[in-house]
């Protein structure tokens, strides 16, 4: 394996234009709908929205697609691992088949939205696969296919794929895509703006007062008025929902090298073994595809040395498609529900105006593209038929998926409590190295410090600012990171992403 320097970079945001600066608001505005984040479901509601007539505001904390949604893997597919037969079993054969309708409807909308505005985003259609190694998993395959054909997509059970490796069996859906999703979502923006529409960036909002009108506060202190607001924040970043009870959050690593165009798969492949194995390829240049390999998910915060993870990712891809020259490695997050259908709809029971989209289970294209229409729908008072499938209000679900949401609920506690334990602390800051960070004990408080590359130390509040959870330090992304809910920090405490919106305090050592 050959690795360039300084390949630490999503290849999304390295080969898209950055886009017109889109500014803060320097003062107090009014709109139709206010949408809070820039990613594929934010930019997709605001979208749909604008075609409607409403007049809209999307507030991003960073830079239009540059969080979640450009750190992904960017296949856009019905076909998520193994969850139709999961489907089938507790949400009915009927759950099933709204789930594939509605994903189906989404890739086909992204394709109409492609071609009606001329994008130039390496759209590809192509097939997806779920595939296994090991032999004891055709069964759970064989079920997996029959229940996603059995809803209604073109799923066949098949033996040989374009892999150059032999699998035990895999389910193969034709008809799938894959594109280049930041060059789609600046073409969306830019549509956004000529309809009327207002983008601004790094604008991250604090507070939200639900009423007629509804009220963001922004971090500047601006106030932004809306009849509707939708929360499109990967992570709510308002939790009166109490949504982080039923989510789970997961980051995986991915890594890009060139191959031959000859040596490369056609479709998209993923398996749930060895940790997760994801592979798709993208145009490259003459000659040659960039393949694209994902995996090694870890709960934010407990991955440990991820160095190695990276290395277990690459060793894997170099022993399925030879010697690789690495030219991009990134990590990308993701949250699961606890009943595995993304939450999408009113915030909470009382809401009458606001709105959720979350908990995509790393399938945040298509979910993100149902959830634009999904919303935009309610908002303009049209019905839609999966309206009561992905409800963040459901309670029968989540009872049926009892084991899950208290297995989350465990692992939550036992960071929040076993994390304070001394013996889980380091003992002093002379120990940190340059480039690395550990929660020590000073003036008998929990600090989070990090020695930069010039030997100084840096202090914050080992507390996140979400709910009070202990953070640890990731050495190769350089930052705080939640294992509770997946809030991520700056080595200076500096909110990178939510559910946190406030930065960890600043403590002198």
């Amino acid at each position: 394996m050959r690795e360039p320097a300084d390949t630490y970079r999503s290849y999304w945001l390295d080969t898209a234009p950055p886009g017109d600066l889109a500014p803060a608001p320097e003062s107090d505005l009014t709109v139709d709908v206010a949408v809070v984040g820039a990613g594929i479901a934010g930019l997709s509601t605001a979208w749909e929205l604008s075609r409607h007539g409403r007049e809209v505001a999307v507030l991003e904390a960073d830079r239009l697609a540059a969080g979640v949604t450009g750190h992904t893997t960017a296949k856009l597919s019905a076909l998520h691992t193994l969850v139709y037969d999961h489907l089938r079993r507790t949400r009915g054969s009927e759950g099933a088949r709204l789930y594939a309708r509605s994903q189906t409807e989404a890739i086909r909308r992204a394709a109409e939205i492609t071609a009606g505005l001329g994008i130039d985003c390496d759209w590809e259609e192509t097939a997806a696969y779920t595939f296994a190694l090991d032999p004891g998993r055709t069964g759970a395959l064989k079920a997996e296919a029959d229940a996603a054909r059995e809803a209604g997509l073109p799923a066949e059970y098949v033996t040989d794929t374009d892999l150059p490796f032999p699998v035990a069996g895999a389910v193969r859906v034709a008809d799938q895509a894959q594109f280049h999703p930041r060059k789609y979502l600046m073409a969306l923006a830019d549509d956004i703006r000529r309809r009327g529409g207002r983008l601004h960036e790094h604008t991250r909002v604090v507070a939200l007062t639900e009423g007629t009108p509804c009220v963001l506060k922004t971090e500047q202190g601006t106030r932004v008025a809306a009849e509707s607001v939708v929360v499109a924040t990967h992570y709510p970043v308002f939790d009166r929902a109490l949504l982080f009870t039923r989510l789970s959050p997961r980051r995986e690593l991915v890594i890009a090298a060139p191959i031959g165009s000859a040596e490369a798969p056609g479709g998209m492949y993923i398996t749930p073994e060895q940790n997760t194995r994801s592979v798709r390829t993208a145009p490259h240049g003459d000659g040659q595809r960039l393949l694209i390999v994902t995996g090694e998910h870890f709960t934010p915060g407990t991955g440990g040395d991820i160095e190695e993870r990276f290395g277990r990712l690459t060793d894997w891809a170099e022993r399925h498609f030879g010697d690789l020259t690495v030219t991009h490695r990134w990590a990308t997050q993701d949250n699961d529900s606890t009943d595995s259908v993304p939450l999408v709809g009113p915030l909470h029971a009382g809401s009458r105006h606001a709105y959720v989209a979350t908990g995509f289970g790393g399938w945040g294209l298509s979910g993100g593209i149902m959830a634009g229409r999904l919303i935009c729908d309610q908002i303009t008072g049209r019905a839609s038929p999966w309206s009561e499938l992905y409800d963040p209000r459901r309670i029968a679900s989540v009872v049926r998926e009892g084991t899950e949401f208290l297995k989350h609920q465990a692992q939550v506690a036992r960071h929040f409590v076993g994390d304070r334990l001394p013996a889980l602390t380091s003992g002093s800051a002379d120990d940190i190295a340059p480039g690395d960070g550990a929660v020590v004990h000073i003036g008998g408080r929990r600090c989070a410090v990090h020695r930069d590359a010039d030997g100084q130390l840096h202090a914050v509040s080992a507390c996140c600012t979400h709910l009070g959870c202990l953070v640890a330090f990731n050495r190769t992304e350089r930052a705080w990171e939640c294992p509770c809910h997946g809030s991520r920090f700056d080595p200076d405490g500096h909110v990178l992403q939510g559910p946190a919106v406030y930065p960890l305090k600043r403590r002198e050592i």
